[in-house]
C-alpha cells in the first residue's frame, strides 16, 4: 500500500512514487543533512528538475521560519509574562538554528511535492 501525499511528506519520501528517499543522511546528521539523491532510487525521477530548481525552497523555508517565529514569540510572552527582548532574540535564534536541518528539508520536499509537475505514478505500488 502506498503512503499518501502528507506521509510522503513527512517521511521525506520521492513525490512520483512516494518509496524512494530523497535525503542521503539522517536529519540531525550535521555535516551531511543537506545532501540528497542525484535520483530517486527507486523510480529514478531527477530531483533537481532543473538547474536551480530548490532556489525557490528558500522563501518556503522563509515562510516556515516566520511561522515559527511567530508561534515562539507568542508562547514566550504568555509563558514568561512579557519577558525583556533578549531572552524573546534567544528564544527566537536558538530555534531558527535547531530548527534549521528540519526547515531546509522541509522546504526542499514541499517544492517537489507541492509546487512542482510531478505526480503520483500508480504504477510504482
Amino acid at each position: 500500500m502506498a503512503l499518501t501525499k502528507n506521509q510522503a511528506i513527512l517521511k521525506q519520501k520521492c513525490p512520483r512514487c512516494r518509496k524512494g528517499d530523497m535525503f542521503t543522511h539522517s536529519t540531525y546528521d550535521l555535516g551531511n543533512f543537506q545532501k540528497m539523491h542525484k535520483n530517486c532510487p527507486v523510480c529514478g525521477l531527477r530531483y533537481e528538475l532543473e538547474p536551480g530548481y530548490f532556489w525557490g525552497a528558500m522563501y518556503v523555508s522563509y515562510a516556515l521560519n516566520v511561522a515559527q517565529s511567530v508561534i515562539l514569540g507568542f508562547l514566550t510572552y504568555y509563558l514568561f509574562k512579557d519577558p525583556s527582548a533578549w531572552v524573546y532574540l534567544s528564544i527566537l535564534i536558538g530555534a531558527i538554528f535547531l530548527f534549521m536541518p528540519i526547515n531546509f528539508r522541509l522546504a526542499r520536499v514541499l517544492m517537489l511535492h507541492w509546487f512542482s509537475p510531478v505526480k503520483f505514478d500508480h504504477r510504482y505500488l
